[in-house]
């Protein structure tokens, strides 16, 4: 389960976020506060200002990138920074725009549709939460905040009386070139919004059934039209699966072994629970941390840190790392994101990477589950029974 969430408060992701969140009034004192006129022997320090309201901004947005990186990482994904970080974003772009409609260097029609997005956001977001849905952010959505970025730096220096005494066409064209920039801004505003209603339609009451997996990035394994009505499994569905395993792994004469990081143990427990599950189960490894992951399981740290643990690439290192160090036929590996938290942009909660692997090679699939965080584990339980047995076979 990974980005693992800690406990720890005041992370380096943390810390750099609230930093980001602190630097808006300084920012806000860069563009609107007389400061030059405290330094006469700058005569050019107004015309200046602009441009180094420009470079703080930009500083500021690039902390964005540092404290995600820093948090997926370090495994140091906490509900504080996942309230923190967004909240963070919007205050700046927010006070941004507000600054630019009160100098009059842009209407204020822009920034109540780009304000108005946000609200909007984030009020679908809060009745998905409430259905227990995660709504991971999108490719849109991405695009937007950088347009945004951009669109914004280039309206603080547009008007500049640098840029006109340098060369009146660059003005010009730097003054085109800012609402080139901001069209495109607001069109990806739109767009990102319109992408929420879509993936919430079933939510908001548009169409009948709730199709509760993200549908972004990858080819997750389906289910049904009519899934939401299906059964979970219970703990007599899994002994029952649990005990046709143990009777065909038997019959081939296969050692298994399981590495776990969401499920903490459960499969194992669940194939151990069958008396004289000793003949072909030779143990299991419970990974939850990636520090276990790296050091029991040998799965490499430039895959933790370019794909993430929850990723197909980390399933099917911690498959191979079991089967090797267990000594078994046939090892089965699960690493996902039960629930409530841990969702991350692009992985939803409910998100599952299931990895087996033996002789003939190593595989894993993607799945993504609904329900509370028991029901995923278990759910996580039956499939990786699952993809034992087809192994086996």
């Amino acid at each position: 389960m990974a980005p693992e969430t800690t406990q720890k408060l005041w992370t380096p992701a943390n810390k750099v976020t609230l930093a980001r969140i602190l630097a808006i009034p300084v920012f806000l004192a860069v563009v609107i506060a007389p400061w030059p006129d405290y330094l006469p022997y700058w005569p050019d320090a107004e015309s200046w200002k602009p441009l180094i309201a420009a470079i703080v901004f930009i500083v500021i947005s690039a902390t964005d990138a540092v404290d995600g990186h820093l948090a997926r990482s370090r495994g140091e994904v906490t509900s504080l920074g996942k309230f923190m970080d967004p909240l963070a974003d919007k205050l700046l772009v927010t006070a941004a725009l507000l600054v630019l409609v009160e100098m009059s260097v842009l209407p204020s029609w822009v920034a109540l549709i780009i304000i108005s997005r946000e609200f909007i956001v984030s009020g679908i977001r809060m009745v998905a939460a409430s259905e227990g849905v995660v709504i991971a952010a999108s490719w849109w959505g991405k695009v937007k905040t950088v347009t945004q970025i951009v669109a914004i730096v280039l309206f603080l220096v547009k008007g500049t009386s640098w840029l006109g005494t340098y060369d009146q066409s660059f003005s010009d064209g730097m003054y085109t070139l800012a609402w080139v920039a901001m069209g495109l801004a607001i069109f990806f505003t739109i767009v990102s919004m319109l992408d929420y209603f879509s993936k919430s339609r079933d939510l908001l009451g548009f169409t009948k059934h709730a199709r509760r997996e993200d549908v972004e990035k990858y080819d997750y394994m389906r289910v049904s039209e009519d899934s939401w009505e299906r059964e979970f499994p219970t703990n007599a569905d899994l002994e029952e699966q649990a005990a046709a395993l143990i009777d065909r792994a038997r019959e081939a004469g296969v050692m298994l072994g399981t590495a776990e990081s969401c499920t903490g143990g459960l499969i194992g427990a669940t194939l151990t629970d069958i008396p004289g599950s000793s003949d072909v189960v030779a143990g299991g490894i419970i990974s939850y941390t990636n520090d276990v992951k790296r050091e029991r399981l040998h799965v490499p740290a430039e895959v933790l840190e370019a794909h993430g643990a929850v990723s197909e690439e980390t399933a099917c290192a911690m498959a191979e790392g079991a089967r090797s160090e267990l000594g078994v036929d046939i090892a089965v590996a699960v690493t996902g994101i039960a629930g409530p938290g841990g969702a991350v942009p692009g992985k939803p909660v409910g998100t599952v990477w299931i990895g087996v692997s033996d002789a003939q090679g190593t595989e894993a699939q993607l799945f993504t589950f609904d329900g509370t965080r028991s029901q995923v584990r278990a759910q996580t339980v039956r499939e990786a029974l699952k993809k034992i047995s087809e192994r086996i076979r």
